[in-house]
């Protein structure tokens, strides 16, 4: 029996799990292995069903497991979330992975009723605004359409978090891209930025690029200046969380923009000394 392992944010441990898919739509970013032996399928709205009869009413939060629920796309979604209500009437949010290429699939009304419904919360692989790194990790959009579809979010009062992947772009471009991170990390609003730095996993695409020598990862000086970068030229409209506590991350902090920039940024220039 093939064991299937359930991906999902650490802010959504407390939450109900609810599998509606299962691998990824896309599934050819070249660092990426989460879904790499997964046909993507969607699960049965009957199986749903019996998920959510054994769940309790009062539960809060819902997550949505699989690499992207948005692609299936606005009328069964719409359905999903009905059973959701159903089963679970006290249900405060109901959550889910989201890429920019399938938000491309829903109007500003469709992402409006979606909300009303429910979907109130987004977790966004944005990884970086560098056309640059995006093309060269096989990425299926660009920045321009990330900041589109983003200020799209917005406007429909959908709230999201902002995923970058430090390191994306390889050795000596980390600067680069961080200055095309910030600019469109800052043509919108996220509720929380989280960084990871980028790993190479046995079995990727990125691994034989790094065996061949045509990409070499970032150093941590590197890394460190590109967080540096980023957390010092962020410009948010209202109290925005950093987060680099991903257990990816070589140095990890957790605080608030923009009143803790300065701390962090101390924190940033000690660890960037040591090394």
């Amino acid at each position: 029996m093939t064991r299937t392992i359930v991906h999902y944010p650490q802010d959504e441990m407390n939450s109900f799990l609810l599998p509606v898919t299962k691998g990824c739509s896309y599934n050819k970013c070249f660092f990426c292995t989460m879904y790499k032996d997964q046909i993507f399928e969607a699960l049965p709205l009957r199986e749903l069903e019996l998920v959510l009869m054994g769940a309790d009413r009062y539960t809060e939060k819902v997550f949505l497991t699989g690499g992207d629920p948005l692609a299936l796309g606005y009328e069964e979604l719409r359905k999903i979330l009905g059973l959701v209500n159903k089963y679970i009437p006290f249900c405060a949010r109901v959550a889910c992975y989201a890429s920019v290429t399938n938000l491309k699939k829903f109007s500003l009304d469709q992402l409006g009723i979606l909300h009303d419904q429910g979907l109130r919360f987004l977790y966004i692989g944005f990884e970086s605004g560098s056309d640059y790194a995006l093309a060269l990790m096989n990425k299926a959009h660009r920045k321009e359409e990330a900041i589109r579809e983003a200020r799209k979010l917005n406007k429909a009062g959908l709230g999201f978090n902002s995923i970058i992947l430090t390191g994306l772009a390889g050795r000596g471009r980390s600067l680069e891209s961080a200055r095309e991170t910030v600019e469109m990390l800052n043509s919108f609003s996220s509720q929380s930025i989280i960084t990871m730095n980028l790993k190479i996993f046995q079995g990727s695409p990125l691994q034989k690029m790094a065996l061949a020598g045509s990409f070499e990862l970032a150093d941590q000086a590197e890394l460190l200046d590109e967080l540096y970068y980023l957390v010092e030229n962020l410009e948010v409209d209202k109290e925005t969380i950093f987060d680099s506590s991903h257990p990816t991350n070589i140095f990890k902090i957790r605080g608030f923009l923009p009143q803790d920039r300065r701390k962090i940024l101390n924190k940033l220039e000690a660890r960037r000394k040591s090394i």
